[in-house]
């Protein structure tokens, strides 16, 4: 009887636990204490970063290259918003209507057709990366808690560390973060994603700088749309408090 009763102890005590487990919003993941840290330290320093940014607004140059051939050059006076994502308002004038004759009008017809295939095509590349940058610190515990972040070295930079995290904001895509341990700032980051399509590849590089005495910032982007080969490179400057 005694032997029984251990039994039926020792079940209890399963049936419990799984209980417990299916009750969690995400399986608990093995993570060494060195990787929590580092996680906790990449998620104060963007919420820092970006709370500090809000206080700034800046110019954005939009460069849209077509298979290496330069389509479109945009400019925007940016913030961010409520939400922490960036407010855009172009700074460009409208171009100017031009009249010609029917063939003119035609040949500019189709050429204005192509202009806004990719330029829609632009867009939702654009609307997408806003998802990825600024990184989000809430996003970013969601995938440490599902174990979806692993810690590696910075080749030949001792002074900084890499997390690499998967899944963040689509089933398949990858984020890097380079973070400067001196800054306690990212020094870098590399997104490999999609849009509706795995096959519709968009891989992005971000380099970041620091104002003096002000908030880290990102300094460039390099946007390829693979499937079109269509190319954005952003640079930001002139920042001031507002």
């Amino acid at each position: 009887m005694r032997n029984k009763s251990v039994r039926g102890f020792k079940m209890s005590l399963i049936l419990c636990g799984l209980a417990i487990g299916a009750a969690l919003p995400y399986p608990i993941a093995a993570q060494s204490p060195d990787l929590q840290q580092k996680v906790a330290e990449i998620k104060e320093s963007a919420a820092k970063n970006k709370q500090a940014l809000a206080q700034y607004t800046w110019v954005e140059q939009d460069t849209i290259s077509l298979k290496g051939e330069q389509k479109k050059q945009e400019h925007f006076q940016v913030r961010l918003g409520p939400d922490g994502k960036p407010q855009k308002t172009p700074l460009d004038a409208a171009p100017a209507a031009e009249s010609g004759e029917k063939e003119g009008r035609l040949k500019k017809h189709v050429i204005e057709k192509k202009t806004e295939e990719y330029k829609e095509y632009a867009e939702q590349i654009k609307a997408l990366i806003q998802q990825y940058v600024p990184i989000d610190k809430d996003a970013i515990e969601q995938a440490r808690q599902k174990g979806n972040i692993s810690l590696g070295t910075q080749a030949n930079t001792p002074g900084e560390y890499r997390l690499v995290i998967s899944n963040y904001i689509k089933q398949g895509d990858n984020l890097t973060l380079v973070f400067d341990k001196a800054q306690k700032a990212l020094a870098s980051l590399s997104i490999a994603t999609y849009l509706s399509d795995p096959k519709d590849a968009v891989n992005v590089t971000v380099q970041f700088s620091s104002m003096p005495g002000g908030p880290h910032h990102v300094s460039g982007e390099t946007i390829n749309g693979v499937s079109k080969q269509l190319t954005i490179a952003v640079q930001n400057s002139n920042y001031q408090k507002i």
